[in-house]
């Protein structure tokens, strides 16, 4: 059985963290779940049994038993490997929370995988104490939110370079996560006065990606949602949903993300209690 247990970060946090989850996994063979990429970094914090991690060869960091872990946007996924049993408390980072809670850009950990306290610093210590004395789940995210908030307020009075994302940077990476990947980066260009080119360098100083990966990544995203959500998928109708040309596309970009098919990986990551692990 999985349960999960949602919460809101506060709303000064909201522009650098989407979401915290709670998650409890017991009673279950032992198995791989894949870790997808997404649009969001990812950071966990486990009670009791570690994250046992396989790190693609592509990506940075090693794998291994991972008590804490942060990882940047992903081009690849990942394998955690679990006992049946599973518990702790994962964060979603936006890339400028990336820039505020951890001091780099998004860009300095695409594809990287490292223990949370390295990337946490000096909060470490504190929010691992804190959390580990709190017995329920609105308690720990009353931590974060404290300790989070904390971190946040620190960068904007200090004033640092932290907030410094270029508008045109900003602009495109909003609109396409608002049409799921579903924008052209050239119509983007062309509408902020820069080439293609030019865009797509600035936006990989930043965030490690280029804009057409990260619009493939976030049609990725969402057509794994309308899988979790729906049931068993009409492959092809999900594939036009999600915006993909056909079929094939979705195929192919599911293998490059996940190294399995959509079926493989639907079969072995969603039926296995009838809900997505991710």
């Amino acid at each position: 059985m999985r349960v999960e247990f949602g919460g809101r970060p506060a709303a000064p946090l909201r522009p650098f963290v989407t979401g915290y989850t709670g998650f409890d996994l017991w009673g279950f063979e032992p198995g791989v779940h894949v870790g997808t990429p997404a649009h969001t970094l990812t950071a966990v914090m486990t009670f009791g049994e570690p994250l046992e991690i396989e790190v693609p060869t592509e990506m940075n960091g090693p794998s291994g038993s991972y008590p804490s872990m942060a990882s940047g946007l992903m081009t690849r996924a990942i394998s955690i490997r679990h006992g049946g049993r599973q518990r702790g408390i994962k964060l979603s980072l936006t890339p400028l929370g990336a820039r505020v809670v951890y001091g780099v850009p998004a860009g300095a950990l695409v594809d990287t995988v490292v223990p949370l306290p390295d990337v946490l610093g000096n909060l470490w210590p504190e929010l691992e104490t804190r959390i580990g004395e709190a017995t329920t789940w609105p308690r720990r995210f009353e931590i974060l939110d404290d300790v989070l908030a904390r971190a946040v307020a620190g960068t904007v009075r200090t004033r640092t370079r932290a907030l410094d994302v270029r508008p045109e940077v900003a602009e495109t990476w909003n609109r396409l996560v608002a049409a799921h990947g579903q924008a052209r980066v050239s119509d983007l260009a062309n509408e902020l006065g820069w080439s293609r080119r030019h865009l797509s360098a600035r936006f990989r100083e930043e965030f490690g990606l280029t804009p057409k990966t990260l619009a493939r990544i976030l049609r990725f995203e969402h057509a794994v949602r309308l899988v979790s959500a729906g049931g068993t998928p009409a492959w092809a109708e999900l594939s036009t949903a999600a915006g993909y040309a056909d079929q094939a596309h979705l195929v192919r970009d599911w293998r490059s993300f996940t190294g399995r098919t959509p079926t493989s990986w639907f079969t072995g990551d969603v039926l296995v209690d009838g809900r997505s692990h991710g």
